[in-house]
């Protein structure tokens, strides 16, 4: 029996997309401006909820550092200062936390350096594409105002253009063209202009050796064992950042971790878990990441075989997305942890097969585990610095859309941003005006800080 239920061809979708600027004109992105009632550090304080507090003041002192480390954990407060703003309604499985910080490079199963999102602890399916693009951009301008205000906005305009000009690429494509599709980092890293920066950031790309692991990572996260116990791996203790024992449920933490870890095999598929079968568990460690995440349940894992290779694995606590109010419609998940290997699986080009989840009866914590490789792009501060601001926002923007085109529909989101600069310029003054917000909202924390600094872990 044929199936009768095709969709509008691509440019019939183009057209529909068009249509969306009667509603939502793309001049309007750049009209924002903040409500004169909100209370940023407000948003913070309940974001703490649920937090260990022990690390809640750890979380403030990384937010203080600058501004671009205050946008970084506040999350919650840009979602809902694009709460009620009006968007074409085009849907696509978003990021949700998507700034410069949470790109980065890392190795495909199959051996290609390729540059991808890497953070998806807020990611949600349904979600305007707009949502995306606004953060990324407002992290492009207010990480290059150091270097002036025309640089900033220049930055933040190529980063709409380039994710313009992919999506209308992309938009020519089958559906299966554009799944297959990647960013090939020895491809794009041309475009940054600096020949030996280029070099520099594919040896540093190339530092995994074939089980996936970064040459640098072992020495530094696990302590190797000995001839005798070839498979007797232990975690390296690094004060404040990796430990076995803390107060304040610290030690309960790392236990329902390891707990949690002992169930995540069976949340994997018969062949995954196969291979994760043919190693044992044998240590495990609290692991504080990040700006946003601090205070969240985290931990390193080490497995090894019995001839004493190793796996590192890693295991984080997962809560609802930051921007769930921004779901164009109600739908079910899962699980919290499920929410974001599925996220994570959409929009990257190529997931960790380590991918699964776990739940902990015992705290009710939900769970997602993933392969610990920290290859983050280590260099952005550099490239920014080295006059590459512009070539970087571009390599963003043209991976958030192929990242966005895997799950929305490109033709439609092409056709809405059209073929001239309104979006692209429209993206820069909002990028600039988020920018400057965020800078007062630092300075607010700062300031807050001076009068009510933290007492008995509580912020």
């Amino acid at each position: 029996m044929t199936d009768t239920n095709i969709p509008n061809t691509r440019e019939e979708r183009r057209a529909a997309g068009k249509r969306l600027r009667e509603r939502v004109s793309r001049e309007s992105h750049g009209q924002w401006q903040p409500d004169p009632a909100r209370d940023p550090l407000a948003i913070l304080r309940a974001g703490d909820q649920g937090r260990l507090l022990p690390l809640i003041p750890l979380r403030y002192e990384r937010m203080r550092e600058n501004p671009f480390a205050f946008l970084r954990g506040a999350a919650a407060i840009m979602a809902a200062d694009l709460e009620g703003v009006p968007v074409p309604g085009i849907p696509v499985q978003a990021c949700g936390d998507c700034h410069i910080g949470n790109f980065g490079v890392y190795r495909s199963p199959e051996g290609q350096t390729l540059f991808d999102i890497n953070d998806f602890d807020e990611t949600l399916w349904n979600v305007d594409f707009t949502v995306d693009v606004k953060r990324l951009a407002a992290s492009v301008a207010l990480a290059s105002l150091p270097h002036g205000e025309e640089k900033a906005r220049r930055a933040a305009k190529a980063l709409a253009r380039a994710y313009r000009e992919h999506m209308r690429d992309l938009s020519n494509l089958s559906p299966l063209a554009i799944w297959h599709s990647r960013i090939d980092l020895e491809h794009e890293v041309g475009r940054f202009g600096d020949g030996d920066l280029c070099r520099r950031l594919l040896a540093e790309a190339e530092t995994e050796n074939a089980d996936g692991l970064s040459r640098g990572d072992a020495p530094k996260l696990a302590i190797a064992p000995d001839e005798a116990a070839p498979a007797a791996w232990c975690i390296a203790d690094k004060d404040r950042v990796i430990f076995h024992e803390g107060e304040d449920g610290l030690t309960q933490a790392v236990e329902d971790a390891a707990a949690a870890l002992l169930a995540y095999p069976h949340s994997l598929s018969a062949d995954r878990w196969t291979l994760v079968s043919r190693y044992a568990q044998r240590d495990v460690a609290f692991k504080v990441v990040g700006i946003g995440s601090v205070g969240l349940v985290c931990a390193a894992a080490v497995y090894a075989d019995a001839d004493g290779a190793p796996l590192f694995l890693q295991i984080k606590e997962a809560r609802p997305s930051v921007i769930g109010q921004h779901a164009l419609c109600p739908f079910s998940i899962i699980s919290e942890g499920q929410r974001v290997i599925d996220g994570q699986r959409v929009m990257q080009a190529a997931s960790d097969p380590f991918l699964g989840t776990s739940f902990s009866d015992k705290s009710g914590r939900s769970y997602y585990v993933r392969q610990l490789k920290n290859r983050k792009l280590s260099a952005v501060a550099e490239i920014l610095a080295e006059s590459g601001a512009k070539a970087y926002a571009r390599l963003c923007g043209t991976t958030l859309a192929r990242a966005h085109a895997r799950s929305g529909d490109a033709a439609m989101i092409a056709g809405y941003l059209g073929k001239g600069s309104a979006f692209d310029e429209a993206i820069a003054d909002f990028a600039m005006a988020y920018a400057r917000q965020s800078i007062a909202d630092h300075a607010l924390l700062l300031e807050d800080f001076q009068t009510q600094p933290p007492n008995n872990g509580a912020q």
